[in-house]
């Protein structure tokens, strides 16, 4: 008798054996617009495929164990011998495998590359997001390497490639490479200029020898390294590859592994420099400037990897409420619920719209477009990065106490939730960074409104918030304190503007009588009631 107690009712199914990339209308749909027309039939099929493995139970099945087994430290072989490796869980290399596999370390080379390469990463991070780092460090890498015509010519083909090698030996044996990167130290963080690792000149021409350390360098089992040091001519960048060319390893003390709050399955460590070679990229003295390409490319996979967790996030809760019945309904035929998931769908929608606008743009690559994303870049890695956390926690809550458990998986996107914020530079980081560009750079500025200008007159709570928006451009008095006030709105308006030119009604309506006319409270599920919200709802579910 007491076995008919057990009997499972009520309970939503598991979300799996679904496509990922075809079940988000928002991804789908910013794919379609800028993919140009004869590459979309071969971005669909790719994009589908990848969506199909990311929402299979195999790939959520990876995810789990790469979580649930981190990586662990080797500092030394059974002989006492000093190696320095990272150990992973299988379930961590096949990720990775098939990311790489996919093209998610391949854009700079093929039409379309960076959007498809966009659309994929936002995808396949669905999956596990702990492993989508040294993807985005590898793709990020090539524009600094540009910098030096003979690296680039000899790393590229290596760093695009979509060949996993996950073996430690010389680059040049391998048909396929990763990378890593390590700019901040203890005493400085987010300001490089502080930091005091060495570099001296050999006799080689451009190579070097450091001698320091770095307070946190991601994925350390990398085949090369991007690192900031002190040279004589100033903070300069350089190449550290894992294994010398002779099969020798470089000297790479792994000090430890960082005990993180979430990101469980990527190695994050310390190291130190004990003579380290190094090859110069770019000029001495010229350290920032240099690695700023990769910077910007890491802060925009920012945005990419805060909407994957966004968009997974709100597509559990509607499945969730699409089948658990409470008083007497469905939770999701609940106005109440129907507003909370409205307003969270919203969220992640402005999301992932604005990720694809920014990696069109490095698409196009003319002077427009690249000064839009001077300033568009800090700006959306600002917000988007920072709503993530809430539109997690307001998720896990759809789903009560299921949802806290770790079963669900809601607790791993919640860990998750805040790197993006920090990573590349916190939320100062950024508002002061989109200041520069706004004193230093006045085209940036003027692509920014141009860009939102092309939704001018369409709404008028938008063209409201674009007249407050330059209301507060015109005042500089307190300006750095104002800062993040100030990115907010340049970054809502953007998304307003854009959900305006493609979004349904419902969705460009909602969202900015929310979000740039002020109609509604301070926790989400509080949208002006007559809004269509069961569309932008149903919009938003993924369907199995």
């Amino acid at each position: 008798m007491a076995a008919s107690t057990h009997t499972v009712t009520n309970q939503a199914p598991p979300l799996v054996g679904y496509n990922v990339f075809a079940a988000d209308l928002a991804l789908t749909e910013a794919v379609g617009r800028h993919v140009a027309p004869e590459l979309r039939d071969t971005a669909f099929e790719e994009l589908s495929g990848l969506g199909r493995a990311a929402g299979s139970l195999q790939a959520q099945e990876w995810g789990r164990q790469a979580d649930e087994h981190p990586p662990r430290l080797r500092a030394y072989d059974r002989y006492g011998y000093r190696i320095d490796e990272v150990e992973f869980h299988p379930a961590w290399h096949r990720l990775l495998g098939h990311a790489v596999s996919a093209g998610l370390v391949s854009a700079w080379g093929r039409p379309g590359g960076h959007v498809r390469r966009a659309a994929g990463f936002l995808v396949w991070t669905q999956a596990e997001a702990g492993h989508g780092c040294p993807l985005s460090m590898t793709h990020a890498a090539v524009p600094a390497l540009r910098t030096d015509p003979a690296l680039a010519a000899e790393w590229e083909p290596r760093l695009t490639s979509t060949v996993y090698d996950e073996e430690l030996r010389p680059a040049a044996l391998k048909g396929g490479v990763l990378f890593g990167m390590g700019m901040t130290e203890k005493q400085g963080g987010s300001d490089v200029r502080a930091n005091t690792t060495r570099a001296e000149p050999l006799a080689e021409d451009g190579a070097y020898l450091l001698t320091g350390h770095k307070w946190f360098c991601s994925a350390p089992m990398s085949d090369g390294f991007l690192v900031l040091a002190q040279a004589a001519g100033g903070l300069t960048c350089f190449l550290v590859p894992r294994v010398l060319e002779d099969g020798t390893r470089n000297v790479f003390r792994i000090q430890r592994l960082k005990d993180k709050l979430g990101n469980r399955s990527n190695a994050s460590s310390e190291v130190e420099f004990e003579g380290t070679w190094a090859r110069r990229v770019g000029d001495e003295g010229r350290g920032v400037r240099t690695i700023i390409g990769m910077v910007a490319a890491t802060r925009l996979d920012c945005v990419l990897g805060s909407a994957a967790l966004m968009r997974q996030a709100v597509a559990q809760a509607i499945h969730h409420c699409a089948y658990r019945s409470a008083f007497g309904g469905l939770l999701i035929d609940k106005p109440l619920m129907r507003n909370v998931l409205a307003d969270l769908a919203l969220e992640s929608e402005a999301a992932t719209t604005l990720g694809l606008r920014l990696a069109a743009a490095y698409d196009a690559d003319t002077e427009a477009e690249r000064a839009f994303l001077r300033l568009a870049v800090p700006a959306a890695k600002y917000w988007v990065t920072k709503r993530c956390t809430p539109v997690v926690a307001e998720a896990l809550e759809c789903l009560g106490g299921n949802g806290y458990v770790e079963e669900s998986g809601m607790p791993r996107l919640l860990r998750e939730s805040p790197l993006n914020s920090i990573w590349e530079g916190s939320g100062n980081v950024q508002a002061l960074d989109a200041l520069r560009a706004l004193q230093r750079e006045p085209q940036a500025l003027n692509a920014f409104l141009q860009e939102v200008g092309k939704a001018r007159g369409a709404d008028h709570r938008l063209d409201a918030a674009i007249k407050d928006l330059l209301t507060e451009l015109a005042d500089l008095d307190g300006i750095e304190a104002r800062a993040r006030r100030l990115v907010e709105r340049m970054a809502l308006v953007l998304q307003g503007s854009l959900l305006v030119r493609w979004a349904p009604s419902e969705v460009s309506d909602a969202f900015c009588a929310s979000r740039l006319g002020g109609d509604r409270g301070a926790a989400f599920g509080t949208l002006p009631h007559t809004m269509g919200l069961a569309a932008i709802v149903e919009r938003a579910r993924a369907v199995v």
